[in-house]
């Protein structure tokens, strides 16, 4: 540790001033997005108790039930307070759960299903004999619409983050290379929610006008000659984030911790590890000590009988599905060009094991003789080869790729084994031939038909990013990731990003 941090921590670290801070705009906007969510949880929980209500006590009545009863009526509005109070204790509308993707889904199915089971014991230990019917529809409808609710609004905050809105400012503490890396990861993926405005590194002396450069973004940076109120001052800081905790040990991140209190300033602490899914993170306590465990890789899991039965079932509901359309797409590539109506390629599956990948053709029938003619035009990243206007696709190509209706057959590999739903891209063995020990790990999971690059950028990501998101989902699969991948790919499809 730097001799000026064991000699006059108490000044870098001092406590910034004991008044009260300006509430932020990012707090401001937190607070009013607690409040909506508030709101239309209460509109949520209403319709669907009110619809309970209506349809068991007015629409399918039992004997002597009336729907304006006021023990009916009684009994829906306490469920109704009831279910708001769970939701409210489970922390659902906390502005750090609502920012938590699929755990803000969790929560609230966890506080839904508190509340149902507390109605189940009460009913049996009063001897109490609720409508079934009733608390069925109520139940269902309600989570059903809270999820719809919060699905709204999380789109709704990333659509303006994405926009460069809705962000709070970040103060990072550390190392200048390590706040570059986040700062540049925050930039180019906005979701996240943060904004760098400052660094700090505590130990070094920062030059004048010092600036980290990250994409179009410049930050200042700050040394040790200055404290924790003057680092806070840089912005109105919402977040601080220590990248090295050593530039601070452990005696300063105590300290750190004290010095935000009554501050409303949110502490976070990087472990330096990235591309780790939060399934594979866990927290564990030792000696006082809060120590991450990382479990391992989750590519073996992938091979289970259970993934197997999934892939085979969806292959089997899309290829009868949508056999009407290949039908037509078939025929329209027979009466518009010469040549085969399926292009058969060989490609690199699994431990490198070749198969052959069908596609619909997409392309005149002498296609790969020209393709060195072409190279020169390529714009594909790395040893990909891609063209935006492919002088060799057909009229009826062109159809089939902008809605990728030529991938479709990809699904009679999957009714084979040759490949999943959802995985890498298959690479050519031209490509593979080129990757290194890294890149070679993309091959010890199923290739996919669609995969975490192709709903994040599809053609329009670089190679670098292309490799470093099927690497992520290799190392950090599950069956849940799949699903939401497969979701992600229809709005993909439809709205026809980076397919060329």
């Amino acid at each position: 540790m730097a001799e000026v941090l064991v000699d006059d921590r108490s000044a870098v670290l001092a406590s910034p001033d004991q008044s009260p801070r300006p509430t932020s705009a990012h707090r401001r906007r937190q607070r009013r997005l607690v409040r909506l969510v508030f709101a239309t949880d209460a509109l949520a929980l209403a319709v669907a108790i009110g619809v309970a209500h209506i349809t068991r006590y007015a629409i399918l009545p039992v004997r002597g039930s009336v729907a304006t009863h006021p023990r009916l009526v009684g009994v829906s509005l306490a469920l109704f307070v009831i279910w708001m109070i769970a939701l409210s204790i489970s922390r659902t509308r906390s502005p750090k759960i609502l920012d938590s993707g699929a755990y803000q889904y969790q929560a609230v199915a966890r506080a839904s299903f508190n509340v149902f089971a507390c109605i189940a014991i009460v009913a049996l230990v009063l001897r109490a004999n609720p409508s079934r019917l009733f608390i069925c529809i109520a139940g269902t409808l309600g989570v059903c619409l809270l999820f719809l609710s919060r699905y709204i609004w999380h789109a709704w905050v990333l659509r303006r983050r994405a926009h460069g809105s809705f962000l709070a400012n970040a103060l990072v503490i550390g190392g200048v290379r390590s706040a570059q890396d986040i700062m540049r990861k925050f930039v180019t993926d906005p979701v996240h929610g943060l904004r760098v405005v400052g660094v700090w590194v505590p130990d070094r002396v920062a030059g004048r006008n010092e600036l980290i450069h990250a994409g179009e973004v410049d930050v200042p940076v700050i040394g040790t000659e200055t404290g924790l109120s003057e680092a806070l001052a840089v912005d109105t800081i919402d977040t601080v984030v220590v990248t090295d905790t050593e530039h601070l040990g452990h005696d300063g991140m105590r300290e750190l911790a004290w010095a935000l209190e009554g501050h409303d300033v949110d502490l976070l602490v990087a472990p330096n590890v990235i591309d780790v899914a939060g399934p594979r993170v866990h927290l564990e306590a030792h000696g006082n000590m809060p120590l991450i465990y990382l479990s391992g890789p989750a590519y073996s899991r992938s091979r289970t009988i259970g993934r197997a039965v999934f892939d085979r079932c969806f292959a089997l509901l899309v290829l009868v599905g949508a056999s009407p359309i290949l039908l037509l797409a078939g025929l329209a590539i027979r009466l518009t060009s010469k040549g085969p109506i399926f292009y058969r390629s060989e490609r690199i599956g699994a431990h490198g094991v070749p198969f052959e990948m069908f596609k619909f053709r997409t392309m005149v029938h002498d296609a790969d003789q020209v393709r060195e003619e072409l190279v020169k035009h390529n714009i594909g990243a790395g040893p990909l080869f891609k063209l935006r206007d492919d002088p060799r696709v057909t009229p009826v190509g062109r159809l089939l790729r902008r809605f990728s209706l030529d991938e479709v057959p990809q699904f009679y590999n999957v009714l084979r084994g040759d490949m999943s739903v959802v995985g890498p891209r298959p690479p050519l063995r031209c490509e593979v031939d080129t990757y290194d020990e890294t890149v070679m790990r993309r091959l010890l999971i199923k290739q996919g038909i669609t995969g975490l690059w192709q709903v994040s950028g599809r053609s329009d990501l670089s190679w670098e990013d292309s490799v470093r998101l099927d690497l992520d989902y290799v190392e950090n699969w599950s069956m849940l990731r799949d699903l939401q991948i497969i979701m992600q790919t229809l709005r993909a499809v439809l709205s026809r990003n980076g397919a060329y």
